[in-house]
């Protein structure tokens, strides 16, 4: 199966001078924990906000969360994929790279965001197997 078959399509992105509040009710409404950072203006994705940055990087530092600007926090290197590659492919990224979720980008030459897969896509869509693969090498990664 293609990423593309599998992936979150409908994706909100932040603007960076959105709020750590903004960011996690955008979480909580959508009920996930990863969204897009894109810088409007240059019309290119600049990085990610997690809820773990927001929870372990922004709440143990003390920030304000109506005051914080997410752009201080965000994770700029951006992890992702191609809507063509197979399941697999994504898994075996996501698995070496010890993230649960990845940016879909449209093609190598347009590099358009075009979606987000994580390891709930995959064992949505019967893969179960791949997920618990990758998810336990994710896991013993970070213990």
């Amino acid at each position: 199966m293609k990423i593309k078959d599998a992936m979150t399509e409908d994706v909100t992105l932040l603007a960076p001078d959105s709020t750590l509040q903004d960011a996690a009710l955008r979480m909580g409404e959508l009920d996930c924990g990863f969204l897009p950072v894109h810088d409007g203006e240059a019309n290119r994705l600049i990085g990610v906000i997690t809820d773990r940055d927001v929870v372990i990087r922004a709440v143990a530092q003390g920030c304000d969360p109506k005051a914080t600007k997410i752009d201080s926090l965000i994770t700029d290197k951006v992890l992702y994929c191609y809507a063509e590659d197979s399941l697999e492919e994504a898994s075996a990224s996501m698995r070496d790279q010890g993230v649960y979720r990845l940016i879909v980008l449209d093609n190598s030459e347009n590099k358009q965001l075009c979606g987000i897969i994580s390891l709930g896509d995959v064992l949505r869509h019967g893969e179960t197997g791949l997920a618990a693969s990758a998810a336990e090498a994710i896991t013993s990664k970070a213990a």
